[in-house]
């Protein structure tokens, strides 16, 4: 009931899925910096998420895993799942009792798969615009899966989308390997909806691309602004606005600023 593609890009692992189905994230994808990303769907099997991150970080590769995911399932074919493994090998099983239209492609670093789906240009989609596509993981298992969700997707229709990427560190201060978690739940435009949390955390606990010092004329525009919106210091108007993962000593970062001056 389901489209995901499961991708290692550099030493990043991550899921993308969207499905007619409630909170599908809260099903589907699992990863782990530096091991692998699974996604399980089709009658999922959530068990496959934590035995099959196991198996993968005892050293078993992607299709080793994926076998013995299965072959101790014993309802295996009414089931669909993707992996990637630490070295970017990838590994797709759908059972012959999926709902049509459903199956699945592999190719460097990536798994593709999909079940009761419009045909097969839905993971043609999802293939086509991840290789196709600049920027970060999160920015293309994104734009892949809404050319999938555009090209036809689930045939029952819309519900849920997610969005899951590990990075060494990448977390929140850097005290998590989770680097982007995002889950729409119940909406009926659940990929546009994620692409638009994307931006937003992006924004949120992005890094700066560009800082300008903070001293000179830039120093003064920078304190009377925040004197108007009745700040003591940066430091202040950052914490209100949830900015602190960028900011920089003695710097301000271009994108910080111009959010300042729109406030």
């Amino acid at each position: 009931m389901t489209f995901s593609i499961v991708a290692k890009d550099g030493s990043q692992w991550g899921v993308a899925v969207a499905s007619k189905f409630l909170a599908v994230g809260g099903a589907v994808p699992a990863a782990r910096w530096d091991v692998g990303a699974i996604a399980t769907q089709s009658f999922a099997n959530l068990a496959y998420r934590p035995d099959g991150l196991h198996m993968l970080a005892e050293g078993s590769t992607a299709q080793q895993t994926l076998d013995a995911l299965t072959a101790a399932d014993a309802i295996r074919e009414q089931r669909q799942a993707g992996i990637v493994d630490r070295e970017g090998r990838a590994a797709t099983w759908t059972g012959a009792e999926c709902n049509a239209w459903a199956g699945g492609r592999t190719g460097d670093g990536w798994a593709a798969q999909g079940n009761i789906l419009t045909g097969p240009e839905v993971v043609d989609a999802l293939v086509s615009t991840y290789e196709s596509t600049a920027g970060s993981l999160a920015q293309r298992l994104t734009a892949a899966l809404l050319a999938a969700d555009r090209a036809g997707g689930d045939r029952r229709g819309r519900q849920s989308a997610a969005l899951l990427v590990v990075s060494e560190g990448g977390g929140y201060g850097g005290g998590s390997d989770v680097l982007v978690d995002l889950r729409v739940d119940d909406h009926p435009d659940p990929v546009v909806e994620l692409g638009r949390l994307l931006e937003l955390h992006t924004l949120y606990f992005g890094k700066p691309e560009q800082t300008l010092p903070l001293e000179g004329d830039l120093a003064e525009e920078v304190a009377a602004k925040l004197r108007i919106l009745g700040h003591e210091d940066l430091d202040a108007w950052v914490g209100v606005e949830n900015y602190e993962e960028r900011m920089v000593p003695g710097a301000i970062d271009v994108l910080v600023l111009k959010k300042l001056r729109e406030a």
